[in-house]
């Protein structure tokens, strides 16, 4: 990163040369290439992250609510979970306004998760709710409404060709500032890219949304790839689609498939789903990163998919970290019937409340066994509940 301690980042060089990949890194890596970088991670284990007192990205990162005791504090958490990475939602609006104070701003965050032992993944771009992203205060959380703050990047941008080279300028001073840096773990490059937006924003959505998006992702993935970054590029399908048989991939899922170092995914399902959508990726020949599931009432759960993910040797990051601000303990469907009179049964996501203490402490055990076994393996703590495995009922 060219920022204000460029001269600590860019002395990393040295260093940084042994764990880059051997090979032209302006290629896409090979299937070979990803398989040795993934060997030298830690099995990723972590959450999406938006601090607490966040409704959305602008709001984590913008100077004026930018809080990085509050970071500190709740990594501290991830850290006790066993959490080694944590995907976190960048904004080409906040480059565009600033872009000097907010890399300086990321180097702080990075300079925090790495004294946590955490390597995050950095996205983007995001096509998820509200497509008319403003800078400055934000609007605060809908009463029972799940994640109703949040932002797309670039949103409406996406259909005004000439925001592109605004866009190209983002993504390869950000990704070029920290190329080499070994504190994160990947660049996401758009999440989500072909999502209609979802929530109550249909009318503002751009026109012909997954047309354009289809043009535009190569090239955004051809930005990133010019800056010749050390860490892997990856989008990741979320379609409910056979993902094994390229032929039946959109324009988009090719782009994610033909383009991405590693391959990720998103799964909401029940474990056998995600151990269906494990295998129809498995014939592409590299790594697997799950970066978004863990929804309760939709039968994703961290006992029933976590270790199942362990086993398969698939990295996990759950949605929701902490309960905040962008009210993702609420469904989906609070769109439709906000829970302003009472809470659900179950939060949908989310692992911590506010506090710090776990939502379920069963859930905390079993990350934290995870995390200490061997790749591949499962702990019998992290198998099944330990009363039932001595015979108690």
């Amino acid at each position: 990163m060219k920022h204000a301690l460029r001269a600590m980042a860019f002395g990393l060089a040295a260093s940084l040369a042994a764990a880059a990949p051997a090979h032209d890194a302006a290629a896409r890596w090979t299937p070979a290439e990803a398989r040795a970088w993934y060997a030298r991670q830690a099995w990723p284990l972590g959450s999406n992250y938006v601090p607490a007192n966040a409704v959305n990205e602008l709001e984590m990162w913008q100077a004026d609510t930018f809080d990085p005791a509050r970071i500190d504090r709740e990594l501290g958490w991830a850290q006790r979970l066993g959490m080694n990475t944590m995907r976190v939602f960048l904004h080409d609006l906040l480059w565009q306004q600033d872009a000097a104070g907010f890399k300086k701003r990321i180097d702080q965050f990075l300079a925090i998760a790495s004294r946590h032992g955490i390597k995050p993944i950095l996205v983007l771009f995001d096509s998820c709710w509200d497509p008319e992203p403003r800078l400055g205060p934000q609007h605060p959380p809908i009463p029972g409404v799940h994640n109703s703050g949040w932002v797309q990047s670039p949103g409406v941008a996406l259909a005004d060709p000439g925001q592109y080279p605004r866009l190209e300028r983002y993504v390869k001073d950000v990704v070029g500032s920290f190329a080499k840096d070994p504190r994160i773990l990947a660049w996401d490059v758009w999440n989500e890219p072909d999502n209609p937006g979802g929530g109550d924003y249909d009318a503002r959505e751009p026109k012909d949304k997954t047309a354009l998006v289809a043009k535009l992702l190569p090239q955004v993935f051809a930005w990133a790839r010019s800056a010749s970054p050390t860490q892997p590029l990856t989008s990741g399908l979320w379609h409910d689609a056979d993902w094994s048989d390229p032929a039946r991939l959109n324009a988009v899922e090719r782009t994610q498939v033909e383009q991405s170092d590693v391959i990720s995914f998103h799964n909401y399902g029940w474990p056998e789903e995600f151990a269906a959508r494990v295998e129809q990726l498995r014939g592409y020949g590299r790594p697997l990163i799950c970066t978004e599931y863990m929804a309760r009432g939709a039968g994703s759960t961290i006992d029933g998919v976590l270790p199942l993910a362990k086993k398969l040797d698939v990295g996990m990051v759950n949605w929701g970290f902490v309960e905040g601000r962008t009210q993702t303990t609420l469904p989906w469907d609070s769109w439709q019937r906000p829970y302003t009179l009472q809470p659900p049964t179950l939060w949908f996501h989310d692992l911590l409340h506010a506090d710090g203490t776990p939502y379920r402490q069963r859930e905390a055990d079993i990350l934290r066994a995870l995390s200490r076994a061997p790749r591949g393996q499962v702990p019998a703590e992290a198998a099944s509940y330990p009363a039932a495995a001595d015979g108690k009922h």
